[in-house]
């Protein structure tokens, strides 16, 4: 059987200006990087701003398991899928982190017979976007110590800086830190430490950005410390957001690539969903609408993060009204979520399956709950039976869902065809009535609650009065207004990552709370997340090198 990097490696591939060609793109609107990647051109984008929107559809998830779901293979299969059957479809998916892609998790470009290309590129260096990012958050933070080092005219509190450095990789030991050591000439030492670079402020706001002016505000708005008088200072009052913005000029424009199948791919942006909003850019999915008649796009891990974010945060801020939702689910990771042990996954066990479907349920009344319609694909495995694929499509008929059993991993396009078909109808179909979970102008704290009860069914929200008080604070500041964005683990419903199923009446404790004033969302930590993460103790990067060949090995 052929690894996901063999199948890529031998995929005949067009030359991105004739795949921008299919969108109407013209070749001087496109920044080629090499042959099979480039750049869409502003003017262009800005060009198609009176073309009427396609239809939006969302694929998203159950809870994630070591046992694996297949999100983004899915979403890059249904765009093959749609395209087969006649429809003009288009795929918007994120970037890959360089820290998931030589930690744990592998790439993010999909798999098998249905990827994103060059497979290899996206899931490191790709077009440098996530290097720029990185380098204008570095820069503010540069520029943070130095406006101190040279006087400190704003009165920053040395104690109350903010605002982190970044790095695009997994490493634990860069998470708290002292700065600033070896005497006089380095500066004031104080506290600090990194977060990876998918958890950055300008990581969000370049997603949520709508073009250039915007980004330089969002930027500027930035809150990077806080003064002896606890008023805040902002990127702008550091002269700042200019030089950012200019670092980002390329990284605003969407990355034009292609499935397997030859079918355009916008892959942009990357923030995690665990920990940031876990979208891709505001930007792509705008310019995708423009010029397909389906923009299929996916939300991070499981629907309590990804989906509820691309609905209160993403569309919400962005005006995007989604058509339809697809959650895939498989047998493996049903089964675990009912109890049974990875090693075990390969026996049948129709049992533990139903028990498992709990967790399925409860994300199809989430998504239902925004007034969008749902079908379920499941992603098909060798070693699913015919018993337990019917017990899940018993399941979901039970819940008024269909449940389509889907080959795209093995058969490319031509094995989810059924599925393409039924999102057609439902996106065409005008069922859609969407609504964010609640209202711009319920409390801070309310929001958190609000999510944490409906969407996460927890019984209880905790959080010390530092935490309240500083949420009240900024809702007097005019920040009240602001979507919550959670930092939760993305294993369960609730903070506990062991906690697999569908619990209830748990409690969810908020122990920080940080305001992305840029970006526009106030984020909630609960649990141990950690805005930077380490790496496993059998890194994928043992595995990863090059062949005799001069090909790179090891990349999943």
């Amino acid at each position: 059987m052929q690894s996901d990097i063999e199948i890529a490696r031998v995929a005949r591939k067009k030359p991105v200006l004739e795949v921008g060609a299919v969108l109407g793109i013209p070749p001087e609107e496109l920044a080629p990087y090499g042959h099979d990647k480039a750049k869409i051109g502003p003017g262009f984008i800005r060009s198609l701003g009176e073309r009427p929107d396609g239809r939006l559809i969302l694929v998203t998830a159950i809870n994630p398991t070591p046992a694996g779901e297949g999100k983004t293979t899915t979403t890059v299969g249904l765009v093959d899928g749609l395209n087969r059957i006649g429809r003009r479809a288009v795929v918007c998916i994120r970037e890959p982190s360089l820290g998931p892609s030589f930690g744990m998790k592998g790439g993010a470009a999909g798999g098998g017979h249905a990827q994103v290309i060059p497979m290899e590129e996206i899931n490191l260096h790709f077009t440098g976007d996530f290097h720029a990012i990185t380098s204008a958050h570095n820069l503010l933070a540069a520029m943070i110590d130095n406006h101190v080092y040279w006087g400190n005219a704003l009165d920053i509190d040395v104690r109350r800086i903010t605002w982190r450095r970044a790095m695009d990789m997994n490493d634990r030991s860069l998470r708290q830190m002292v700065g600033a050591l070896g005497g006089v000439a380095n500066g004031f030492p104080r506290e600090c430490g990194f977060d990876i670079t998918v958890a950055s402020e300008v990581m969000a706001i370049l997603c949520l950005a709508e073009d250039f002016d915007d980004l330089e505000r969002r930027l500027g708005s930035i809150i990077v410390a806080y003064r002896r008088d606890k008023t805040p200072v902002f990127a702008r009052d550091l002269k700042a957001d200019g030089a950012m913005a200019v670092l980002l000029k390329d990284a605003m424009q969407p990355n034009l690539v292609q499935t397997l199948e030859n079918n355009p791919a916008f892959v942009h942006g990357g923030p995690f969903a665990n920990i940031a909003h876990g979208c891709n850019s505001v930007i792509a999915t705008k310019t995708a609408l423009k010029l397909a008649d389906y923009v299929v796009t996916e939300a991070g891990f499981g629907a309590d993060l990804g989906a509820e974010k691309f609905f209160d945060i993403k569309c919400r801020k962005a005006g995007l009204t989604p058509s339809a939702a697809v959650i895939v689910a498989t047998v493996r990771a049903l089964k675990m979520n009912g109890g049974v042990k990875k090693e075990d996954l390969g026996r049948e066990d129709v049992g533990a399956l139903t028990r498992g479907c709990a967790n399925l349920g409860r994300h199809i009344a989430n998504v239902r709950r925004f007034g969008v319609p749902v079908v379920v694909a499941i992603n098909h495995f060798t070693s699913d039976t015919k018993a337990e694929i019917a017990a899940v499509k018993d399941y979901a008929s039970r819940h008024g869902v269909d449940a389509i059993l889907c080959r795209h991993w093995a058969e490319g396009g031509a094995g989810i065809e059924e599925l393409a078909q039924r999102v057609a109808e439902m996106a065409d179909g005008g069922q859609a009535d969407f609504r964010p979970l609640y209202p711009d102008d319920m409390p801070l704290m309310e929001k958190i609650e609000t999510v944490a009860s409906k969407i996460y069914h927890a019984g209880e929200v905790t959080a010390d009065k530092a935490v309240r008080d500083q949420l009240k604070a900024w809702e007097e500041q005019g920040y009240g207004g602001l979507p919550v964005c959670m930092a939760k683990t993305q294993y369960s419903f609730s903070t506990d990552p062991n906690l697999r199923g569908a619990p209830e009446g748990h409690v969810v404790h908020v122990r920080e709370v940080r305001l992305a004033a840029g970006a526009g969302f106030v984020v909630a930590i609960t649990g141990e997340i950690m805005t930077m993460p380490g790496l496993p103790s059998s890194p994928s990067a043992e595995r990863i090198f090059l062949n005799q060949d001069g090909h790179i090995e090891g990349l999943f």
